[in-house]
């Protein structure tokens, strides 16, 4: 997960995170990082599969801002906590 320059989170997967931030932090591999430079990593995880990471890749894109500020802390109680909460 990334932090770009204007406080938003990317989320993506790769087999190489150094060479994926140096395109990123160039500007020209994806057009919503080029426009909100610099990026910063915030949080990384490894799975075993390419299918794996792209499936958690596209969960915690539907997550809360707050949900994933609490995964970036390592926050598995507020994690779930939120995860409980009724949305409406």
């Amino acid at each position: 997960m990334l932090r770009c320059g204007d406080q938003s989170y990317y989320i993506g997967h790769t087999s190489d995170l150094e060479q994926r931030i140096a395109e990123h932090n160039a500007g020209g591999y994806c057009d919503y990082t080029s426009r909100r430079l610099p990026v910063e990593v915030v949080f990384t995880q490894a799975f075993p599969t390419r299918d794996e990471a792209f499936t958690m890749e596209k969960q915690v894109k539907g997550w809360s801002r707050k949900k994933k500020e609490a995964l970036i802390r390592n926050d598995w109680q507020e994690i779930q906590r939120l995860a409980r909460k009724k949305i409406g």
